[in-house]
């Protein structure tokens, strides 16, 4: 049963991410400026978060453990996070919301497929089958297609 529901919530968060590129291209336009429509998305998703976390840490009792992390791990998912969201933000208007959708997705893709390769920051190594190249190139070839026609 939980298997059904981390794949539902799998697919609200893809909804949610073709949702955002939309949103943030018109507020982009609104702003003039791309750059600043992402930072305002990110500085509004963090405030949401930050409460959020905040109310958690209270409601459970426990303390956030500062010192665990690396100090890059801090770091590196927010510039990662800002580049998408600026692509995005870019991109939308330019290709479309359904192509801009095919080539992240084929993108997360080949970029997951080299992370269980090489078991990137403990991840279970997995290896490249003939199998995964097949349906990493039928999804590329799918993206294009969606770009295409």
């Amino acid at each position: 049963m939980m298997g059904v529901v981390w794949s539902i919530l799998g697919i609200l968060s893809g909804a949610f991410i073709a949702i955002q590129a939309p949103i943030n291209s018109q507020l982009a336009r609104g702003l003039g400026l791309p750059v600043a429509a992402a930072a305002f998305s990110f500085l509004s998703g963090a405030v949401v978060l930050g409460i959020i976390s905040l109310a958690l840490v209270k409601l459970q009792g426990i303390s956030l453990d500062w010192k665990a992390p690396a100090p890059w791990l801090f770091v590196a998912g927010g510039m990662l996070g800002g580049f998408y969201v600026t692509l995005s933000t870019i991109l939308t208007p330019r290709i479309g919301a359904a192509a801009l959708m095919a080539f992240l997705v084929a993108g997360q893709l080949l970029a997951g497929m080299l992370i269980d390769r090489i078991g990137f920051l403990g991840v279970a190594v997995r290896e490249i089958s003939l199998g995964r190249v097949a349906g990493a190139v039928l999804l590329l070839a799918g993206a294009l297609l969606v770009r295409l026609f």
